[in-house]
């Protein structure tokens, strides 16, 4: 894949050599932490509790992670690390992930009326998100409610090493996905989703979340035809590289090398043939109206 020298995005946060801090960690000494959760208990601040949670429905945000920052210190969630110095590698990926995410830019503000650009963060080990604090094993995520992808660059060795998919393709196919998620909470599908939550039962539930992972999957695959078509940049071989991504990636795979054994029920991704099949919709069609997952039993 050609894309050295080419732009970069400067919807990037950079928090390698940061740790994210548990509740109540920074920055406050116990005498005014204990202030603090007395005054949260009393009447008054059960009552402020109360509109936070509100605030928080409201918006999708995690009413833990706002208490654990005002017990924390508010901005200094994070702690530095600092014997941390980033590999010529790590850099090297960081200025591709960077690279991927400023074309996925170029293409959805071509593709969606008012596209809004997400941030991609990149951490190492843990990190702090509107969806609450996560560490490398939870792998690359997007948080909708403070719209940021969330990536450690270490994923993508793993990639290679334990899920036998290497390659710069398969690793943008990765960020794509992301971004598709956050494509997703932009046109309202995320929040339908989550209604359902509580509603169906868990086994109903997942298959949502198949549908939703598997157009994430297409989605990705739709900016990768247009990417093509404007920048010529994939190279012999790149193709099968996010196709190989999609394959090592799907519940029934991941579920046979981590146990024995498949259950269908408890799939929350899409086995690894409709996840190659419907990112590669995406990468011939390059059309999103053909990526209706929700609508179709042909998975």
């Amino acid at each position: 894949m050609k894309w050295q020298g080419k732009k970069q995005s400067a919807n990037v946060d950079d928090r390698r050599g940061q740790s994210s801090k548990g509740l109540g960690g920074g920055g406050m000494n116990p005498m005014m932490i204990g202030f603090l959760m007395k005054f949260l208990f009393s009447k008054t601040g059960l009552i402020i509790i109360g509109i936070v949670a509100i605030i928080s429905f409201a918006t999708g945000t995690n009413p833990l992670s706002f208490l654990g920052n005002i017990l924390g210190g508010g901005s200094q969630g994070f702690t530095t690390e600092q014997n941390y110095t980033p590999t010529a590698a790590e850099d090297r990926l960081a200025e591709f992930s960077a690279t991927i995410l400023a074309d996925t830019e170029i293409v959805w503000n071509q593709e969606l009326d008012n596209y809004r650009e997400p941030t991609l963060v990149l951490f190492s080990g843990s990190v702090a998100s509107a969806c609450g604090n996560a560490s490398s094993a939870t792998g690359p995520f997007y948080c909708p409610g403070d719209e940021k992808l969330y990536i450690d660059l270490s994923f993508f060795q793993e990639m290679e090493r334990k899920l036998n998919a290497p390659g710069d393709f398969a690793q943008a196919y990765v960020i794509a996905h992301e971004v598709g998620h956050h494509i997703q909470k932009i046109i309202g599908i995320t929040t339908e989703v989550d209604k359902l939550r509580g509603q169906i039962s868990q086994k109903e539930f997942n298959q949502y979340s198949v549908k939703l992972e598997l157009q994430a999957d297409f989605l990705a695959g739709v900016w990768a035809h247009h990417s093509q078509k404007a920048n010529g940049w994939m190279e012999s071989g790149d193709l099968d590289e996010a196709l190989n991504a999609a394959n090592a990636i799907g519940d029934d795979r991941l579920q046979k090398q981590s146990s024995g054994r498949v259950v269908p029920d408890s799939f929350t991704h899409g086995t690894s043939a409709q996840r190659m099949k419907w990112f590669k919709k995406g990468f011939d069609s390059g059309d999103l109206k053909k990526g209706d997952t929700f609508s179709t039993s042909d998975l």
